[in-house]
């Protein structure tokens, strides 16, 4: 009885424990339990969207298909952006809704103030919604060869490069930023290295290329992130080199350039020089590593050849074993074999009465079938019964 006054009960809880003053025995604590509380958060609440996620017009995609066109929306932004948030949702509805999204714009885009509106909200999409910059670069490329509008000021790759290029000026000012400037920087980046792998040019003849300007943009922004090395601008970099490492190489040994070596030095030297932490020295040296493993390229140099005894070791392990009517095994490597396999192949007396699926083919009163005896094993049936007691006795009790 003392020890429950001394119990400290939290104010204002629905438990409630009598306690006797006095009597020779202490009666027990009644309990009333408290009633469960319910969550009041919405299934659509802020916090289960991710940041740049516009979830006003998440509901007209869900009530309309995109195949109305615009019909419903009442501008250009609305549409545009539903279709945006969409895509982040489901980026595997890319390949079957953007053609119509983008015959729904040569009909809405018709002015130089349209388009802009319209690279703006890519590219406002692509650096602050995460992982879009994939999705957003590809949507890019759809839409530079498949948008009609064509203005004076410029048709929709040239209005989007004009965009990066503005963000891409300030770039030294970005990366000495503070760290959300840093961040929304290190988001262009990525953006626009997608961009590079994405994005596709068609050449005078023909040929398909990629933009020669953004791989000039990508190097700038590299020396940018390294002449700040703070740990999330090296990590960025990172992040740049294992996306278009490979590509850049190959485009830059093209021109007889050696640029990647010097990336590469610049690395070496952050690595020795630089007060970043030891997990982002880590992840630059293995940057290096990968990078000596031709960015984990493997190249084949011999075509395939077909197994045989003479040029695989393990030519015999890989062929079944046998076993005569004796006992004696026989394999592969026995002269006779494929004239013995040969045989058992053609075989078509086994389990005649069986599919290959193992379905039971066999009629009543065959002889084979008949001769199986349903019964149990007296001794086993004894103890069985003996088990069945026990355990119904024990359940019982």
């Amino acid at each position: 009885s003392e020890h429950l006054r001394q119990t400290r009960i939290p104010a204002g809880s629905q438990d409630k424990v009598s306690v006797p003053d006095s009597g020779p025995e202490m009666a027990k604590p009644q309990v009333a339990v408290a009633p469960v509380v319910m969550s009041k958060l919405s299934v659509k609440a802020p916090e289960f969207y991710p940041s740049g996620y516009n979830q006003n017009f998440s509901q007209n995609f869900a009530d309309s298909s995109f195949e109305d066109g615009y019909d419903g929306y009442l501008t250009l932004v609305e549409y545009v952006q539903d279709f945006l948030n969409h895509l982040a949702e489901q980026p595997a509805c890319f390949e079957t809704e953007i053609e119509q999204f983008a015959e729904t714009l040569n009909g809405w885009v018709t002015t130089d103030e349209a388009l802009q509106e319209l690279v703006e909200l890519i590219y406002q999409q692509a650096t602050s919604v995460p992982n879009f910059s994939y999705m957003g670069a590809r949507l890019c490329n759809y839409l530079s060869h498949h948008l009609t509008i064509s203005p004076q000021s410029g048709n929709f790759r040239q209005l989007l490069l004009q965009r990066c290029r503005t963000e891409f000026e300030n770039r030294d000012e970005a990366a000495k930023g503070d760290e959300v400037t840093r961040k929304q920087f290190h988001a262009f980046v990525l953006f626009l290295a997608e961009l590079y792998l994405n994005l596709e040019i068609k050449g005078t003849k023909g040929q398909v290329t990629r933009a020669e300007i953004l791989q000039e943009g990508l190097r700038e922004l590299l020396n940018a992130l390294f002449s700040n090395p703070v740990d999330n601008n090296l990590i960025c970099a990172v992040k740049l080199l294992k996306l278009t490492g490979s590509v850049l190489e190959d485009a830059w040994k093209e021109k007889g350039k050696d640029d990647m070596s010097e990336v590469i030095q610049r690395i070496e030297n952050v690595v020795l020089d630089a007060n970043c932490s030891r997990d982002v020295k880590h992840m630059l040296l293995k940057l290096v590593e990968l990078r000596s493993s031709n960015w984990g390229r493997v190249l084949g140099t011999s075509s395939h050849t077909e197994a045989t005894p003479e040029n695989d070791p393990n030519y015999f392990m890989n062929e079944p074993t046998f076993y005569t009517s004796d006992g004696v095994p026989f394999t592969a490597a026995d002269p006779d074999y494929q004239e013995k396999y040969q045989e058992l192949l053609e075989r078509e007396d086994w389990f005649p009465d069986y599919e290959e699926n193992g379905t039971d083919l066999s009629g009543a009163g065959d002889p084979y079938f008949d001769d199986i005896d349903d019964e149990m094993d007296p001794e086993i049936e004894e103890a069985y019964e003996k088990f069945c007691l026990e355990s119904e006795h024990e359940r019982k009790q």
